[in-house]
């Protein structure tokens, strides 16, 4: 548990409630704002191994949904599985729920909700789910319309943006341009501006990753970056699991990286 309003309404106290009483007054409602916090977090937090059944059917439908089930996409499930320490009983019980999102009725809307109340209020844990996603969506390259409809219809139920949701792409390589995708209409029919991956030596475009615009002032570079770092800082993620953790720990350095990039060219520190 931390103690941040406990110290800082302490010391508001003491200067501005006339010394030691105000000090006690300030401190008890400090405690008592920081219990609250504590408790939401805690309720906030996923349930460990709560998300295995539906995010592999979530994969399995995706790996499906273009009409075929590639290596490459049951490959993406074997590493996840690896780097996860799936065994013995959680292993067959991803195995089972991948093989039943590649059925042709699979309903990919009941997983979805059930990975939405696992994440619940922590946004935090919902990046690392969409990362794990898009690894399939990718897996072959370009990805077709069905891939990105079930990917957007999953970050619209974890309340990541648009512009999130791009900046994920964008750490990957890849680049969209949001212009034919109306939010929360779904956009089942094509493919919402996505463009092939832009490679190259220094990696995805650090505006991109950020999610701004070259035209912005340094100002709102250095709100942008504040901002997607907190979100993704593993230090935030508390008990997720360790490959997800080291997932956002990869998405972190991008960001790190991105803004770097950015403070070099425009000379600012």
């Amino acid at each position: 548990m931390t103690f941040t309003w406990t110290l800082w309404l302490a010391l508001f106290g003491l200067i501005f409630g006339h010394g030691l009483p105000g000090a006690v007054v300030g401190g008890i409602t400090g405690f008592i704002i920081d219990s609250l916090r504590q408790g939401q977090r805690r309720r906030a937090t996923p349930e460990s191994g709560g998300y295995i059944s539906p995010l592999f059917a979530l994969l399995g439908a995706v790996a499906k949904s273009d009409g075929r089930v590639s290596e490459a996409e049951i490959a993406v499930a074997e590493r996840l599985m690896q780097r996860m320490g799936l065994e013995q009983e959680p292993r067959k019980q991803a195995i089972i729920a991948f093989n039943a999102g590649k059925q042709p009725e699979f309903n990919v809307t009941p997983a979805i909700e059930e990975l939405r109340r696992w994440v619940g209020l922590r946004r935090d844990h919902a990046f690392p789910v969409l990362d794990v996603v898009i690894e399939t969506v990718l897996a072959e390259g370009n990805p077709p319309p069905e891939k990105m409809a079930i990917l957007r219809q999953l970050a619209f139920a974890l309340r990541v943006s648009d512009m999130e949701l791009m900046a994920l792409m964008a750490m990957k390589g890849y680049a969209w341009n949001a212009s034919g995708y109306t939010r929360g209409q779904g956009n089942h029919g094509g493919n919402g501006g996505y463009v092939p991956p832009q490679r190259n030596t220094q990696g995805p475009d650090p505006y991109t990753v950020l999610g701004i615009s070259r035209s912005v002032d340094d100002r709102a570079v250095k709100r942008a970056y504040r901002k997607l770092i907190s979100e993704h800082h593993p230090d935030r993620l508390g008990d997720l699991p360790e490959a997800m953790r080291k997932q956002a720990e990869a998405r972190a350095s991008e960001i790190n990286a991105a803004y770097e990039r950015i403070k070099a060219e425009r000379g600012f520190k």
